[in-house]
Protein backbone atom coordinates (compact mmCIF):
# COMPACT_ATOMS: atom_id res chain seq x y z
CA UNK A 1 0.00 0.00 0.00
CA UNK A 2 2.77 2.40 0.99
CA UNK A 3 4.91 1.31 -2.32
CA UNK A 4 1.41 2.15 -4.17
CA UNK A 5 0.98 5.32 -2.54
CA UNK A 6 4.47 6.24 -2.89
CA UNK A 7 4.40 5.29 -6.60
CA UNK A 8 0.72 7.52 -7.29
CA UNK A 9 3.12 10.30 -5.45
CA UNK A 10 5.46 10.41 -8.12
CA UNK A 11 3.23 9.85 -11.35
CA UNK A 12 1.07 13.21 -9.83
CA UNK A 13 4.07 15.13 -9.40
CA UNK A 14 5.60 13.97 -12.91
CA UNK A 15 1.81 15.15 -14.46
CA UNK A 16 1.54 18.53 -12.60
CA UNK A 17 5.10 19.55 -14.09
CA UNK A 18 4.08 19.41 -17.62
CA UNK A 19 0.70 21.47 -17.04
CA UNK A 20 1.16 25.05 -17.07
CA UNK A 21 0.32 27.20 -13.89
CA UNK A 22 0.74 23.90 -11.93
CA UNK A 23 3.47 24.06 -9.28
CA UNK A 24 6.76 27.21 -10.39
CA UNK A 25 10.03 24.97 -10.57
CA UNK A 26 11.38 26.35 -6.79
CA UNK A 27 11.17 29.97 -7.93
CA UNK A 28 10.87 32.82 -5.55
CA UNK A 29 7.03 34.32 -6.19
CA UNK A 30 8.61 37.90 -6.65
CA UNK A 31 10.49 36.50 -9.55
CA UNK A 32 7.32 34.83 -11.22
CA UNK A 33 5.07 38.03 -10.17
CA UNK A 34 8.35 39.83 -12.21
CA UNK A 35 7.97 37.62 -15.23
CA UNK A 36 4.54 36.87 -15.45
CA UNK A 37 2.55 40.06 -13.64
CA UNK A 38 -0.93 38.67 -15.63
CA UNK A 39 -0.62 34.76 -14.63
CA UNK A 40 1.43 34.03 -17.89
CA UNK A 41 4.28 34.95 -19.51
CA UNK A 42 3.78 37.13 -22.50
CA UNK A 43 6.87 36.13 -24.67
CA UNK A 44 7.49 38.33 -27.77
CA UNK A 45 9.05 35.90 -30.76
CA UNK A 46 10.82 37.86 -34.06
CA UNK A 47 9.61 35.66 -36.75
CA UNK A 48 12.18 38.05 -38.74
CA UNK A 49 15.27 36.93 -37.34
CA UNK A 50 15.39 33.43 -38.86
CA UNK A 51 18.25 32.21 -36.91
CA UNK A 52 16.11 32.71 -33.73
CA UNK A 53 12.89 32.09 -34.75
CA UNK A 54 10.73 29.90 -36.94
CA UNK A 55 7.33 29.41 -37.99
CA UNK A 56 5.68 25.88 -37.62
CA UNK A 57 4.47 25.34 -41.09
CA UNK A 58 1.24 23.44 -39.44
CA UNK A 59 0.71 26.25 -37.20
CA UNK A 60 2.13 25.39 -34.24
CA UNK A 61 3.77 26.68 -31.51
CA UNK A 62 6.84 28.69 -32.68
CA UNK A 63 10.23 26.91 -33.73
CA UNK A 64 14.03 27.84 -33.26
CA UNK A 65 15.85 28.34 -29.99
CA UNK A 66 13.56 31.81 -28.79
CA UNK A 67 10.30 29.51 -28.74
CA UNK A 68 12.37 26.42 -26.70
CA UNK A 69 14.22 29.51 -24.08
CA UNK A 70 10.32 30.74 -23.97
CA UNK A 71 8.78 27.31 -23.30
CA UNK A 72 11.44 26.41 -20.51
CA UNK A 73 11.35 29.69 -18.64
CA UNK A 74 7.55 29.23 -18.64
CA UNK A 75 7.64 25.87 -17.45
CA UNK A 76 10.29 26.58 -14.43
CA UNK A 77 8.00 29.91 -13.92
CA UNK A 78 4.83 27.04 -13.48
CA UNK A 79 2.95 29.52 -15.69
CA UNK A 80 1.00 29.44 -19.21
CA UNK A 81 2.74 30.56 -22.13
CA UNK A 82 1.53 33.18 -24.33
CA UNK A 83 3.71 34.34 -27.63
CA UNK A 84 3.40 37.30 -28.92
CA UNK A 85 4.83 36.90 -32.89
CA UNK A 86 6.61 40.40 -34.80
CA UNK A 87 7.86 40.34 -38.04
CA UNK A 88 10.83 42.83 -37.15
CA UNK A 89 13.01 43.73 -34.29
CA UNK A 90 12.10 47.30 -34.34
CA UNK A 91 8.40 46.41 -34.11
CA UNK A 92 9.54 44.20 -30.73
CA UNK A 93 10.67 47.54 -29.09
CA UNK A 94 8.23 49.39 -30.62
CA UNK A 95 5.50 47.38 -28.71
CA UNK A 96 7.26 48.09 -25.36
CA UNK A 97 5.89 51.27 -24.97
CA UNK A 98 2.22 49.36 -24.60
CA UNK A 99 3.53 46.77 -21.99
CA UNK A 100 2.51 44.17 -25.25
CA UNK A 101 5.32 41.46 -23.40
CA UNK A 102 6.96 40.47 -20.63
CA UNK A 103 10.29 38.46 -22.14
CA UNK A 104 11.62 39.41 -25.62
CA UNK A 105 14.56 37.65 -27.34
CA UNK A 106 16.51 40.65 -28.75
CA UNK A 107 20.16 42.01 -29.86
CA UNK A 108 21.91 44.16 -27.04
CA UNK A 109 21.99 47.47 -28.01
CA UNK A 110 22.08 51.12 -26.09
CA UNK A 111 19.18 52.66 -27.49
CA UNK A 112 17.08 49.51 -26.54
CA UNK A 113 18.93 49.37 -23.20
CA UNK A 114 17.44 52.76 -22.08
CA UNK A 115 13.86 50.68 -21.50
CA UNK A 116 14.84 46.81 -21.79
CA UNK A 117 17.19 45.17 -18.95
CA UNK A 118 19.55 42.87 -20.68
CA UNK A 119 20.83 39.26 -19.74
CA UNK A 120 24.05 38.46 -20.86
CA UNK A 121 24.00 37.10 -24.85
CA UNK A 122 23.26 33.13 -25.74
CA UNK A 123 24.03 33.17 -29.08
CA UNK A 124 26.16 35.44 -31.73
CA UNK A 125 25.70 36.17 -35.10
CA UNK A 126 26.80 38.54 -37.84
CA UNK A 127 25.73 41.12 -39.66
CA UNK A 128 26.22 41.57 -43.28
CA UNK A 129 26.24 42.92 -46.72
CA UNK A 130 24.57 42.47 -49.87
CA UNK A 131 25.21 43.87 -52.98
CA UNK A 132 24.82 43.91 -56.61
CA UNK A 133 26.72 41.23 -58.12
CA UNK A 134 28.62 43.78 -60.19
CA UNK A 135 29.29 46.03 -57.75
CA UNK A 136 32.76 47.96 -57.37
CA UNK A 137 31.78 47.57 -53.45
CA UNK A 138 34.54 44.50 -52.78
CA UNK A 139 35.21 45.14 -48.80
CA UNK A 140 32.76 45.84 -45.23
CA UNK A 141 35.26 49.25 -45.39
CA UNK A 142 34.38 50.17 -48.87
CA UNK A 143 30.44 50.73 -48.07
CA UNK A 144 30.50 53.78 -46.34
CA UNK A 145 31.11 56.63 -48.94
CA UNK A 146 29.28 58.99 -50.53
CA UNK A 147 26.81 57.82 -53.01
CA UNK A 148 25.67 54.35 -51.33
CA UNK A 149 22.41 53.78 -50.00
CA UNK A 150 21.97 50.81 -47.67
CA UNK A 151 18.63 49.02 -47.24
CA UNK A 152 17.75 47.86 -43.66
CA UNK A 153 14.90 46.52 -41.73
CA UNK A 154 13.77 49.78 -39.30
CA UNK A 155 14.95 49.25 -35.60
CA UNK A 156 16.93 46.19 -36.39
CA UNK A 157 20.57 45.66 -34.60
CA UNK A 158 22.21 46.67 -37.75
CA UNK A 159 19.97 49.77 -38.12
CA UNK A 160 20.87 50.69 -34.66
CA UNK A 161 25.06 50.22 -35.43
CA UNK A 162 24.92 51.24 -39.03
CA UNK A 163 23.46 54.44 -37.67
CA UNK A 164 26.01 55.64 -35.34
CA UNK A 165 28.91 54.04 -37.44
CA UNK A 166 28.02 55.39 -40.83
CA UNK A 167 29.11 58.72 -41.82
CA UNK A 168 29.08 58.81 -45.46
CA UNK A 169 26.31 56.55 -46.75
CA UNK A 170 22.61 56.96 -46.33
CA UNK A 171 20.59 54.35 -44.96
CA UNK A 172 16.88 53.13 -46.43
CA UNK A 173 14.75 52.17 -43.73
CA UNK A 174 11.95 49.53 -44.49
CA UNK A 175 9.94 48.33 -42.02
CA UNK A 176 11.12 44.54 -41.83
CA UNK A 177 14.32 42.86 -43.81
CA UNK A 178 12.22 40.76 -46.57
CA UNK A 179 10.82 44.55 -47.22
CA UNK A 180 14.36 45.89 -46.85
CA UNK A 181 15.63 43.30 -49.49
CA UNK A 182 13.08 43.79 -51.51
CA UNK A 183 13.53 47.76 -51.97
CA UNK A 184 17.04 47.14 -53.06
CA UNK A 185 16.25 45.38 -55.52
CA UNK A 186 13.55 47.38 -56.96
CA UNK A 187 15.06 50.78 -56.59
CA UNK A 188 18.76 49.17 -57.56
CA UNK A 189 20.28 50.40 -54.17
CA UNK A 190 24.24 49.81 -53.72
CA UNK A 191 24.06 47.61 -50.31
CA UNK A 192 21.42 45.79 -48.19
CA UNK A 193 22.29 44.99 -44.54
CA UNK A 194 21.01 42.24 -42.56
CA UNK A 195 21.62 38.99 -40.62
CA UNK A 196 24.57 37.10 -42.50
CA UNK A 197 22.09 33.72 -42.89
CA UNK A 198 19.12 35.32 -44.33
CA UNK A 199 21.63 37.48 -46.52
CA UNK A 200 23.71 34.34 -47.71
CA UNK A 201 20.22 32.53 -48.49
CA UNK A 202 18.78 35.60 -50.55
CA UNK A 203 22.37 35.45 -52.56
CA UNK A 204 21.88 31.70 -53.19
CA UNK A 205 18.01 32.75 -54.68
CA UNK A 206 19.43 35.51 -56.42
CA UNK A 207 22.28 35.10 -58.18
CA UNK A 208 22.81 38.61 -59.90
CA UNK A 209 23.92 39.41 -56.04
CA UNK A 210 27.09 38.92 -53.90
CA UNK A 211 27.84 38.81 -50.03
CA UNK A 212 30.59 41.19 -49.12
CA UNK A 213 33.04 38.66 -47.35
CA UNK A 214 33.39 39.01 -43.63
CA UNK A 215 31.18 41.07 -41.50
CA UNK A 216 30.42 44.87 -40.73
CA UNK A 217 29.50 44.09 -36.83
CA UNK A 218 28.78 41.16 -34.12
CA UNK A 219 25.27 40.77 -33.05
CA UNK A 220 25.11 39.79 -29.24
CA UNK A 221 21.63 38.11 -29.15
CA UNK A 222 20.08 38.20 -25.34
CA UNK A 223 16.76 38.18 -23.67
CA UNK A 224 15.19 40.99 -22.08
CA UNK A 225 12.54 41.83 -19.48
CA UNK A 226 11.12 45.62 -19.38
CA UNK A 227 13.32 48.05 -16.85
CA UNK A 228 11.88 47.81 -12.99
CA UNK A 229 11.65 44.07 -12.59
CA UNK A 230 14.57 43.81 -11.12
CA UNK A 231 14.02 40.32 -9.27
CA UNK A 232 12.88 38.83 -12.52
CA UNK A 233 16.32 40.21 -14.76
CA UNK A 234 18.47 38.82 -12.17
CA UNK A 235 16.55 35.11 -12.62
CA UNK A 236 16.56 35.76 -15.90
CA UNK A 237 20.39 36.22 -15.97
CA UNK A 238 21.10 32.86 -14.26
CA UNK A 239 18.86 31.37 -16.34
CA UNK A 240 20.34 32.44 -19.41
CA UNK A 241 23.84 31.15 -18.41
CA UNK A 242 22.33 28.00 -17.37
CA UNK A 243 21.23 27.27 -20.39
CA UNK A 244 24.21 27.79 -22.16
CA UNK A 245 26.78 25.69 -20.38
CA UNK A 246 24.33 22.72 -20.20
CA UNK A 247 24.08 22.57 -23.44
CA UNK A 248 20.42 23.68 -23.91
CA UNK A 249 21.23 26.23 -26.55
CA UNK A 250 23.26 24.71 -28.77
CA UNK A 251 20.96 21.65 -29.03
CA UNK A 252 18.11 24.43 -29.82
CA UNK A 253 20.40 25.69 -32.96
CA UNK A 254 20.67 22.35 -34.22
CA UNK A 255 17.61 21.22 -34.16
CA UNK A 256 16.23 24.20 -35.86
CA UNK A 257 19.17 23.69 -38.83
CA UNK A 258 20.92 27.28 -37.53
CA UNK A 259 24.50 25.24 -37.53
CA UNK A 260 26.28 28.64 -38.59
CA UNK A 261 25.35 30.61 -35.08
CA UNK A 262 27.39 30.56 -32.13
CA UNK A 263 26.97 30.16 -28.47
CA UNK A 264 27.89 33.06 -26.90
CA UNK A 265 30.65 32.97 -24.34
CA UNK A 266 29.86 33.07 -20.56
CA UNK A 267 28.92 35.83 -18.86
CA UNK A 268 29.79 37.34 -15.37
CA UNK A 269 26.35 37.34 -13.24
CA UNK A 270 25.52 39.36 -10.17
Amino acid sequence: MIKALASLAVLLSSVLSQIPGAMADNVPSNVVTDLAPSGKLRAAINFGNTVLAQKDPAGGEPRGVSGDLARELARRLGVPIEYVTFDAAGKVFEALQKGAWDVAFMAIDPVRSAGIEFTGPYVVIEGAYLVPANSPLQTNEDVDRDGVRIAVARGSAYDLYLTRAIKHAKLVREPSGPEALALFRKERLEVAAGVKQPIVAFAKEHPDTRVIPGRFMVIEQAMGTPKGRDAGVRYLRKFIEEMKSSGFVANALQKSGQLDAAVAPPSPVE
